[in-house]
């Protein structure tokens, strides 16, 4: 854990570039315009309108706006706390946690919110990002099973020759199901992962029978639920989920920047660092229909009722604070190092994917 400014190598090179013309497009909320998905209108009341025109600017690039486990950064935008802090925050949306990384790394972002375990993985090919504020203690994710494939698959067993999707290849659910699988008796070859995204596209790939299970989040698991599509074969939205299936707690969203950025603004770090964690203490002080009713109209498809469910459900894996627990980042690499040949054969430094000095000097 990094609590001090220390001096770090500077980034080694940026990693090969996906292009960003979709997010761009896709994207930007900031200084009071709504989520990417069209909640332009909604949003000007309660996000950074009142944003004053000499505000510190950033760019935070999101793994999916509108996914329950990502919540925190647009509400934090529309309850205002971002503009409080003298902010003009520009959310953007990826639709995986590793597209966010990419950008983060590449310089077109200050920040990304995605999970934690990207840290570790880049740290090995020499890129040095940390968690400055953990959303997260637990990962928010569920490996769902067709109703088609029920009968099939009744645990990771029965993974082989078995197409599993996930958000995107590389991404944190790609990490999960391969330790899964390998955790389970078997090699990472005999299943074959398939992007299948999120939402509709998730759902209708299961339904379509071009995966047999997968591992999503909410508010797409409420949806396949409510549906009859699928049910619920590991449910990690719990401390208690993540323990048994990962065998301890799994730290997963969170905001995280890279280091040498850190260490140059620590100012704004701060100032981030408070809106978020006024945040997490106004999600756990507060009903899921009183948040579902702060964000976006749009991002409840399946209606607010739905929505509100998805939300109780998932905001078990929330910390209260922002720190990282004690015992989570070495889960997190006890985990990687099951499936990922990189971190098997490096030495990671854990102190310096993640720090608490922000967070714990929080208003």
């Amino acid at each position: 854990m990094r609590t001090r400014s220390t001096t770090l190598i500077a980034l080694a090179g940026a990693l090969a570039l996906t292009t960003l013309t979709a997010c761009a497009n896709d994207a930007a909320t900031g200084s009071g315009s709504g989520s990417d998905s069209g909640a332009a209108a909604d949003a000007g009341s309660n996000g950074n309108a009142g944003a004053a025109k000499d505000a510190t600017k950033v760019k935070i690039m999101v793994g999916g706006l509108d996914k329950v486990i990502y919540l925190p950064a647009m509400l934090s935008q529309r309850l205002g706390y971002f503009s409080a802090e003298g902010l003009d925050v520009t959310l953007m949306t990826e639709p995986a946690g590793v597209d966010a990384t990419t950008a983060l790394v590449s310089g077109d972002v200050q920040g990304a919110v995605g999970f934690y375990d990207h840290t570790l993985d880049l740290q090995t090919k020499g890129k040095h990002v940390e968690s400055v504020v953990q959303f997260a203690q637990a990962p928010g994710e569920v490996e769902v099973v067709s109703g088609k494939a029920a009968g099939d698959i009744t645990s990771a067993k029965d993974f082989k020759g078995k197409k599993l999707g996930v958000t995107g290849l590389g991404s944190s659910t790609d990490f999960l199901t391969k330790y899964l699988a390998v955790h389970n008796g078997l090699k990472v070859s005999d299943f074959t992962p398939i992007a299948a995204g999120a939402g509709q596209t998730f759902i209708a790939a299961m339904q379509q029978g071009s995966i047999q299970a997968g591992m999503t989040t909410d508010p797409t698991v409420a949806q396949i639920l409510d549906k009859g599509v699928g049910k619920v074969l590991y449910d990690m939205r719990t401390p208690d989920g993540s323990r048994q299936a990962l065998g301890g707690l799994y730290p997963s969203s969170s905001l995280y920047m890279n280091t040498a950025w850190v260490d140059s603004h620590k100012e704004t770090v701060q100032k981030l660092a408070n809106a978020f964690v006024k945040t997490l203490k106004w999600m756990s002080t507060h009903t899921p229909e009183e948040i579902a009713a702060k964000m976006p109209a749009d991002y409840a498809q399946g209606g607010a009722k739905l929505y509100a469910q998805a939300i109780k459900s998932t905001l078990p894996m929330f910390t209260t604070d922002g720190v990282m627990p004690a015992d989570g980042p070495a889960t997190v690499e006890n985990v990687l190092k099951a499936f990922n040949p990189n971190l098997q054969h490096a030495t990671v430094d854990l102190d310096k994917t993640y720090t608490t000095e922000f967070v714990k000097a929080a208003k």
